[in-house]
């Protein structure tokens, strides 16, 4: 009985290998190609756009390098190299912004000068010279007043300190007009004298002049604050008045309120 003979290695019915070979490559070269394909149309894009990105570059090029070869070559000091702790720099020369008047001129320049302050009994004897000014001119204007108005104090025996506290108590109508008008002329004293001349009569006498705290003469404003404050430091029982003794810049209460001294001169 005669047979058909086997090929050796490959069972009957099996696929061919070399034909599964074959199939592979053929779809691995289509691969290829069509990626050699598309990255054949993308390369003028790319050219086109690195083009762009290098033309300014390119077009400066030359400048920068003509500035490079202008510019002194000097070495700086390196980052490194800079100590931990700096030392204090010097302090600036340069001048500060003058102050200008008011028409837009720059104020003239005014070297610091030494001032002194003046202790309390200066300040006192000063005040008792105000005092002998203002007290006959209100007395004079509450006599006048009295007269025209025909307010006068109500008669008595008594004229002790009880007398003139039961009529400030019961706010007798005589001695409050005459209260007010001391008050009223004493202010109106301090203020124009301080707003016209720096200083009261009794200041004047003895040489003494008002300052503020940059050394110029008080302003209308700080001396209407100085001027209020004086009734401050009354109604603390004179205790404004008295502080002037014990502090360390010879200050009241009105001088810390208003931010002024008294200094000889």
């Amino acid at each position: 009985m005669d047979r058909e003979p086997a090929l050796l290695g490959v069972e009957p019915g099996a696929p061919d290998a070399s034909a599964h070979e074959a199939e592979t490559a053929r779809v691995d070269a289509r691969i290829d190609a069509a990626l050699d394909d598309v990255e054949s149309a993308r390369a003028p894009q790319r050219r086109a756009a690195s083009a762009e990105v290098r033309t300014p570059a390119t077009a400066d090029e030359p400048r920068e390098r003509a500035r490079t070869a202008d510019r002194p070559r000097t070495s700086e000091p390196s980052r490194a190299a800079e100590p931990a702790v700096r030392a204090p720099s010097t302090p600036s020369t340069t001048d500060a912004p003058r102050a200008r008047t008011s028409d837009g001129r720059p104020a003239a320049r005014r070297d610091a000068t030494t001032v002194y302050v003046v202790g309390f009994w200066r300040r006192l004897a000063a005040a008792a010279i105000d005092f002998a000014i203002i007290i006959p001119i209100s007395a004079l204007l509450t006599w006048i007043c009295s007269k025209v108005a025909g307010v006068h104090l109500p008669p008595t025996r008594m004229h002790g300190p009880d007398f003139w506290v039961d009529l400030l108590i019961g706010s007798d109508p005589a001695l409050m007009m005459a209260l007010g008008l001391f008050l009223a002329i004493g202010a109106l004293y301090l203020y124009l004298f301080q707003v016209t001349i720096g200083r009261t009569l009794g200041m004047k006498a003895l040489r003494l002049r008002i300052i503020d705290v940059w050394g110029d003469p008080p302003s209308h404003a700080r001396c209407a604050a100085r001027t209020a404050a004086y009734f401050a430091s009354a109604g603390t029982l004179l205790l404004g008045f008295v502080w002037i003794g014990f502090d360390s810049e010879k200050r009241g209460l009105h001088d810390w309120i208003a931010g002024t001294y008294v200094i000889r001169g």
